[in-house]
């Protein structure tokens, strides 16, 4: 079932947006060569305790997932583009890193993914960082009164084909509210004028994760951590974004 926010709701729905905009933040400003994956897990812990809000991540346990996920983010690393597990992992100069948390503050839940290079960057990774930082950007565009769903995924579809990349459908944006998963989903490719319209008071996460040379993915030994099959290195960004008459607002803006 699709819940539509009223206004009142999207406005509860910004401290949370607020909260996971810093995390990111302190998590983009953390992340350097030597820094332990743990040691931003531990950050996010902290900031976490210190608001009192709840990690979606700890107990999730979806179909798609080895276990429960036990860790508050997603700390992906080169080839993996999603799910990362964190572990006893120090970034080395040249890493992608993807790292996506959502949290729930005062019973509503905001999700948002930011990709960087830690040390020295190659510029095709950047290339690809910037492909779906521009995915993004002109997704929300299009998420307004009177469109639908479809047209939110073929803006995406087009960036990456744009920027010749191939497109994975598997896992994409979604509904968001009081939980972290909901409907309805946002695939992150699409036709144009088809699927769900968009309502005032639809939340929904979108999110568009690129791969450098393939669309093919495979689950890690760990249960969650998803790879690139070919080995290339894979990028993601991710806003919570209000539908709205005025337009869209982007609740975990940085």
């Amino acid at each position: 079932m699709i819940d539509l926010k009223a206004p009142t709701e999207i406005d509860a729905m910004r401290p949370a947006g607020a909260f996971v905009a810093d995390v990111l933040r302190a998590l983009g400003e953390a992340a350097d060569v030597g820094v332990n994956l743990l040691d931003l897990e531990t950050l996010a812990h902290q900031m976490i305790r210190e608001v009192g809000a709840e990690s979606c991540y700890v107990d999730y346990h979806p179909s798609f997932g080895g276990s429960p996920f036990g860790h508050v983010l997603c700390t992906s690393i080169n080839d993996a583009v999603l799910h990362g597990l964190p572990s006893d992992y120090r970034l080395r100069d040249g890493d992608l890193l993807s790292v996506d948390f959502a949290a729930s503050v005062d019973g509503w839940v905001a999700d948002s993914a930011l990709s960087l290079v830690v040390g020295t960057p190659r510029e095709q990774d950047l290339q690809l960082i910037a492909a779906t930082e521009e995915a993004l950007a002109r997704a929300i565009e299009v998420a307004v009164v009177g469109n639908k769903v479809g047209d939110i995924s073929a803006t995406i579809g087009a960036v990456a084909r744009e920027h010749g990349y191939l497109v994975n459908t598997q896992f994409g944006g979604h509904g968001v509210g009081r939980t972290m998963h909901g409907e309805p989903h946002v695939p992150n490719d699409g036709r144009a004028g088809r699927g769900y319209p968009l309502q005032p008071g639809l939340v929904i996460a979108i999110e568009p994760w690129f791969l450098a040379g393939t669309d093919e993915i495979y689950t890690d030994a760990d249960g969650w951590t998803l790879r690139s099959a070919d080995g290339s290195r894979g990028a993601h960004s991710e806003h919570t974004v209000a539908v709205t008459e005025c337009g869209p607002v982007v609740l975990t803006g940085r």
